[in-house]
C-alpha cells in the first residue's frame, strides 16, 4: 500500500525543493494526472516517488519516476529492454537529447539514473518540449 498521494508529495517537494524546482514538480504531476494511464506513489520513508506508466502491448511501461525531493529518472535504458517500436524509443532519446543537451546513447547513460530537477530544466521551453515528448510517446506507445 502507497505511504504517499498526491497531497503529501507536493507537501514534501514544496518543503524540499526551491520554489522553480517545485513549480516543475506540481507541472509534471498535473501533466501525469492528464495523460498516464497508471500513476503510483510511492512507499519511502524519506521520500516520494512518482512513476508515470502508459499502457503498451507488453503491458503497462513507466517512462519516468519523480521524487518528491526533487529527482527525474527517466526509463531510457528500461524501455531499451522491452520489445517497444525502435522508432518510439530512437524519437524519445533525440528529443530528450536535444532538450537537456545531454548524451542518452548506451556508452554515455548506461543504467536509468535519478537527476536533479534544477539539472535538467532551466527554462519553460524545456519543461514543455519535456511534456510534449512524454505526451508523444504515450500516445505512440498506446497504438
Amino acid at each position: 500500500m502507497s505511504n504517499w498521494d498526491k497531497k503529501l508529495f507536493i507537501e514534501h517537494l514544496r518543503e524540499q525543493c526551491t520554489r522553480e524546482v517545485a513549480k516543475v514538480g506540481v507541472a509534471i504531476i498535473e501533466f501525469a494526472e492528464k495523460f498516464a494511464d497508471d500513476i503510483s506513489w510511492g512507499r519511502g520513508a524519506e521520500h516520494g516517488t512518482l512513476t508515470f506508466r502508459c499502457n503498451t502491448d507488453i503491458g503497462p511501461l513507466p517512462l519516468f519516476h519523480m521524487t518528491s525531493s526533487g529527482q527525474l529518472n527517466l526509463q531510457i535504458n528500461f524501455m531499451r529492454g522491452k520489445d517497444i517500436p525502435p522508432m518510439v524509443l530512437r524519437d524519445v532519446v533525440l528529443k530528450l537529447e536535444s532538450n537537456f543537451l545531454r548524451d542518452y546513447d548506451e556508452i554515455e547513460y548506461p543504467s536509468d539514473v535519478f537527476v536533479p530537477i534544477e539539472d535538467l530544466f532551466h527554462t519553460e521551453n524545456q519543461l514543455e518540449k519535456f511534456l510534449k515528448t512524454m505526451e508523444g510517446a504515450t500516445y505512440r506507445l498506446r497504438q
